[in-house]
C-alpha cells in the first residue's frame, strides 16, 4: 500500500500551537486531526484538536488513548492548522467517537 503525504483523519501529530490569543490552548503538544482527507490532501491545511492531558466531564471532551496514556481531545479548540505546525506523526486512533461529538455540537441550532 503506498504511504500518503498529507496528514490524515484520524491521526495524532505533535503540532506547534504558538502562538495564541487567550484562553486558545498554547504549546507543543498532540493534536488529532479531524479533518477528511480529501481537504487535507489538496489544502495544505488540517482542522485539529488539541490532546490535553487534563480530564474534564465536559460533554465537547473525548477520551483517547494516546502512546498506553489516557487523555482528552478538546473539540472545543477545535483549529485550522497549516501543515508547517505539524512536527511528527505520532499514531493513528479510531476517529469516530470525536466525530460523534462534532456532527452534535454542529447540528444544535
Amino acid at each position: 500500500m503506498e504511504a500518503k503525504n498529507y496528514p490524515q483523519q484520524g491521526e495524532v501529530w505533535w503540532v506547534n500551537l504558538d502562538p495564541t490569543l487567550g484562553k486558545e490552548i498554547n504549546k507543543r503538544r498532540p493534536c488529532l486531526i479531524v479533518s477528511p482527507d480529501d481537504m487535507n490532501s489538496q489544502l495544505g491545511t488540517v482542522i485539529a484538536a488539541p490532546i490535553t492531558s487534563t480530564q474534564r466531564d465536559w460533554p465537547t471532551r473525548v477520551l483517547i488513548s494516546v502512546q498506553r496514556k489516557t487523555s482528552s481531545v478538546a473539540l472545543d479548540q477545535i483549529r485550522m492548522l497549516d501543515n508547517q505546525r505539524l512536527i511528527k506523526k505520532i499514531t493513528q486512533v479510531n476517529i469516530e467517537p470525536a466525530l460523534v461529538v462534532l456532527r452534535e455540537m454542529f447540528a444544535k441550532a
